[in-house]
């Protein structure tokens, strides 16, 4: 080809390329995977714990004990803001499957309890809704962290973490260095005299 004839070329196909309605192709959108459906038996136990209004939140080896839990909740619609982060339930149960039925290991409604009491940090008076948050540890398993709402009051509040200890098989709350486990109390009034 002759040299004269390359620069003449070169502007040819500069100005074809303006022209062009041709468009880069565009990358395959990304598939979302679907949250995997609730298992109906799953389903209808929340249910049974919790009513009709219930939404499962999680389930699965929760504690990665080899037994399938659930953790369903009667979560607040529209949910307010707040600087805590979190969803604002009611109500929360864990509850494990054993055979063909399902146990209730730990309830949240006005306190947090467990089958042997009250958990250690349950505020004394009664709590009418809960900031539930958790995280799922592939090797130590679900930490739930509750947090007290406590109407208008401008006081902060710790959330009081709840985790499966394998020592005693049972969810209690953890000190806050998040190290320790505490135990339960039996009662949460005030020892008090009634003379009269």
């Amino acid at each position: 080809m002759p040299r004269w004839l390359l620069p003449g070329l070169l502007f040819a196909a500069a100005l074809a390329g303006c022209g062009s309605t041709a468009t880069a192709p565009q990358p395959p959108a990304e598939k979302k995977t679907a949250e995997p459906a609730i298992p109906e038996e799953v389903q209808q136990a929340a249910k049974a714990f919790l009513g009709s209004d219930v939404t499962v939140l999680v389930f699965g080896d929760l504690a990665k004990t080899g037994k399938q839990q659930f953790l369903a909740a009667n979560v607040v619609p529209n949910t307010p803001k707040s600087v805590v982060a979190g969803t604002v339930v009611t109500r929360a149960v864990v509850a494990e499957n054993e055979g063909s039925t399902w146990l209730e290991l730990l309830r949240c409604d006005e306190h947090l309890k467990n089958s042997k009491g009250y958990l250690s940090q349950t505020p004394r008076q009664s709590i009418n809704g809960w900031k539930l948050q958790y995280e799922d540890s592939p090797e130590n398993g679900i930490t739930l962290y509750f947090t007290p709402i406590k109407g208008d009051s401008v006081e902060k509040t710790l959330p009081i973490a709840v985790k499966w200890n394998p020592a005693v098989k049972r969810y209690q709350s953890m000190d806050l260095s998040y190290q320790n486990f505490l135990g339960e109390v039996i009662s949460l009034e005030n020892p008090r005299s009634t003379l009269r």
